[in-house]
């Protein structure tokens, strides 16, 4: 029997759907309805560089243009958020929390063994140490432990024992990050911040791997087994495998065939319903700058596959062999990635700086597009903290 089939364009729209891309970023960007979006799309990646605005915060803004900074660390604060690791450090609706037991309790045996090799043994001699520290004195940050301490050697892990305490600690789920002061961690103890029923709440493995394998199939539409086991980086690509075939036998998984940007055809892993629910809503005409880490670009060679966008972040790039730039922005229109943008915010001169923008292979740019991105830019200003906005003499470029 032939395989039911997604054509591309109804694979990008369930895609972006899922990711909140397909409706206009309007309406609240705070409170429940923050939360709410951050549910929705499982976790925000958190990220440093502040090029414009740092990832998490572009993310939100992407897809509700009221969002500000302060409305995720009021979310934060008020005990609805937690951070932990993903594929990378994450904030997370508190309600998750028990389905990272399990990831917790591997990487308290995994990175023991490894970070002794990066950091030095004896950091777990401060384990006690760090605990009654903070159990006396409340939450703190790495400033606050080691203080005479020697640091570790090796590059940007050179911790003292007692930094390396703490990061152990809360990896591993006896501490948990209570806020952030700048992009700093600050640590409390679990049974702080956590409440009482989410800390109790023990799910087994097979629970755990049941919830991590169908929470992420509900925030991609379809996927590949390896796609669902790197969704929220808890189990093996061998724990997703078995769960797909276990839900192939029994009906609740049905196996389709997605059209690729490219004409080509790649097997899926899909709900039965899906091909029935499809959006019709069209998404929206104007532009929009997405974070290099947003949900929907993060799996690069997904993006890559439904959309032809071929993306790699420069940052660790040396200047001379970069291809666009340090930091570079893709841009959003209607269901296509049109561009992508280098362009940073110079605080001190009160000014968003276009340097550089390169149109897609296959995009005219016309001067509706300049006026559409011109809008976008003017809104981004309102994020990024600046009023003006200056443009590179070149800055419409061509591959």
């Amino acid at each position: 029997m032939s395989l039911r089939a997604l054509d591309n364009r109804s694979a990008r729209r369930v895609f972006m759907d899922r990711h909140g891309l397909l409706e206009p970023p309007t309406g609240p960007g705070n409170g429940v309805a923050l939360l709410e979006l951050i549910t929705r799309l499982g976790f925000v990646q958190l990220d440093s560089i502040n090029t414009v605005a740092r990832a998490h915060d572009l993310i939100l803004f992407s897809r509700r243009a009221r969002y500000r900074p302060e409305h995720l660390s009021k979310l934060y604060a008020s005990g609805a958020l937690f951070e932990h690791w993903t594929h990378d450090a994450s904030v997370i609706p508190r309600a998750f929390f028990p389905y990272w037991r399990m990831r917790m309790q591997r990487d308290a045996a995994k990175r023991l063994e490894k970070w002794k090799s990066w950091h030095g043994d004896g950091f777990q001699d401060q384990f006690d140490t760090v605990l009654r520290h903070i159990r006396k004195n409340g939450p703190c940050g790495t400033s606050d432990v080691g203080k005479d301490e020697k640091k570790g050697t090796g590059g940007w892990w050179e911790w003292n024992p007692s930094k390396t305490a703490l990061e152990y600690l809360w990896m591993s789920g006896a501490l948990s990050v209570v806020r952030r002061e700048g992009f700093r961690k600050i640590y409390d103890l679990t049974e702080r911040v956590i409440d009482e029923a989410h800390r109790n709440d023990l799910p087994s493995e097979a629970e755990t791997i049941d919830w991590c394998c169908n929470a992420a199939l509900d925030r991609l539409g379809f996927a590949s087994h390896s796609e669902l086991a790197k969704f929220w980086a808890h189990v093996t690509p061998a724990e997703s495998k078995a769960w797909t075939e276990h839900g192939l036998k029994s009906g609740a998984l049905e196996e389709i065939q997605i059209e690729l940007n490219d004409g080509r055809m790649a097997k899926r892993i899909a709900r039965p319903e899906l091909l029935d629910q499809i959006p019709t809503a069209e998404p929206p005409t104007r532009m929009r700058l997405l974070s290099p880490f947003d949900p929907m670009l993060r799996e690069r060679v997904r993006a890559k596959a439904l959309f032809g966008f071929d993306y790699t972040i420069e940052i660790f790039v040396p200047e001379p062999k970069r291809k666009y730039g340090y930091y570079v922005f893709p841009v959003l229109q209607k269901d296509r990635l049109v561009a992508r943008v280098d362009m940073k915010a110079h605080r001190d001169k009160n000014a968003l700086h276009i340097r550089a923008l390169w149109p897609e292979p296959g995009t005219r740019w016309s001067p509706a597009k300049t006026k559409s991105f011109e809008a976008e830019a003017a809104r981004i200003t309102k994020l990024a903290g600046v009023e003006n906005i200056t443009w590179a003499t070149d800055w419409l470029r061509s591959d």
